[in-house]
Formats: C-alpha cells, sequence, structure tokens
C-alpha cells in the first residue's frame, strides 16, 4: 500500500508518466419489445424484460496528474488482451516516454510474461523494459485511480442498458473525448501518514 502511494507523491513528469490501469465487465442486455420514445411530461420507457447478450470488457488508463484518460473495448480480458492494450500505451499513446509507472492490481492477466506470450521475445522485451510496475494490494483496488475514472464512466455512461458492441464504443468514445477536453485531473489526498493513522489495524504491532 505504502509503495503505490509514495508513487502518487511523484511530481508530474513526461518522461516518467504515471499511468493508472483498471478494467471492468459490462453486460449486454438487449431489447426484447421497442421501447416507448419520450414525450412532453414523459420520459423514455423501456419493458422491464430483456435478452442478456454476453459480457463486454474495458480497460480504462489514466495519467491522473495530466487529466488525461483512455478507455478500450474488448471482446474479453485475456492475457493477451491486456498485452495488446500495452503496446499500444507504449508505442502509440507514450513512445517519448523513458519509462511508464504503472499502477494495477495484481491479476493473473496483468504480468510481463502476457507480453512474451503475445509477441516475440525481442519485442516483449522492449515492452516490458518500458515500464515500472506498482500492483495494488490484495483488497487494496481502491488504492488504484483508474477505479475512479470507471466509477465516473459508470455514473455518466453507463448506467443503462448496452444493446452491442457498436453502442457502447460509441458511447465510451464520446465520453472519453468530452472528459479529455476538460483536462479533470484527479486530486489524490490520501497519503502515507493517513494510511498509518486511519489503517493502523492493518499494521503489525511491536511491544519493546
Amino acid at each position: 500500500m505504502e509503495d503505490v502511494l509514495e508513487v502518487y507523491t511523484r511530481p508530474y513528469d513526461p518522461r516518467y508518466p504515471v499511468i493508472c490501469m483498471d478494467e471492468i465487465s459490462k453486460q449486454v442486455l438487449c431489447e426484447v419489445r421497442e421501447p416507448l420514445p419520450m414525450r412532453p411530461g414523459q420520459v423514455r420507457r423501456e419493458d422491464y424484460e430483456y435478452a442478456r447478450g454476453g459480457v463486454l470488457n474495458l480497460f480504462c488508463f489514466c495519467e491522473p496528474l495530466r487529466g488525461w484518460r483512455q478507455v478500450s473495448v474488448t471482446q474479453r480480458r485475456t492475457k493477451r488482451d491486456w498485452a495488446e492494450q500495452i503496446q499500444h500505451l507504449v508505442d502509440v499513446q507514450y513512445p517519448q516516454a523513458e519509462r511508464i509507472v504503472l499502477v494495477m492490481d495484481n491479476l493473473n492477466t496483468h504480468t510481463p510474461g502476457a507480453l512474451y506470450e503475445r509477441f516475440a521475445p525481442a519485442k516483449a522485451r522492449q515492452l516490458a523494459s518500458k515500464l515500472e510496475i506498482h500492483h495494488t494490494p490484495k483488497h487494496g483496488s481502491w488504492l488504484n485511480m483508474a477505479e475512479i475514472e470507471l466509477s465516473v464512466l459508470n455514473r455518466q455512461c453507463l448506467d443503462r442498458r448496452v444493446p452491442d458492441r457498436t453502442f457502447l464504443e460509441a458511447q465510451v468514445a464520446a465520453w472519453v473525448v468530452e472528459r479529455n477536453a476538460k483536462g479533470a485531473p484527479i486530486d489524490w489526498r490520501f497519503t502515507t501518514t493517513d494510511a498509518r493513522i486511519k489503517l493502523r489495524r492493518l499494521y503489525p504491532s511491536f511491544h519493546g
């Protein structure tokens, strides 16, 4: 925990951007009956019945100090999918960075080994060497600022039925453009000192 909190105290440096990464699933729910459109004094009405259309995954990367975020929709959330997201982050989004400081949870798909399963050894090594990885602790995913972005995305964009991937991609892309245009950074205020006070029960006790 303290490792991640100390990363968040680093000053902004475009050569070593601090990037937070997280992912969520979104269920596809198809309409069984055509919704009734809005009318004066009446909201759009949907039937309570729906048909399940599978699950899609959303990868979120954000740079809190710069107020930048990117969200991608994928069919799955495998090691291959994560590796391809990292390749895009390194080669397309941050090609000039000397090293990317990456904060993420400790899933078994989020490992440098996944890069070697997807790419040739030389390419996998090039990508892995650009990453400085910091994992959030078990049960401590709330330390990942990308969760904040996904929470905002869910409230502003995804709190409704999503009929298919095309619709989801269009809605997410529009949200990303609007939010990036605002350039809203995340003002993280929870520090290591706060953790030692508020979460002292999680620290070992030493008695002299």
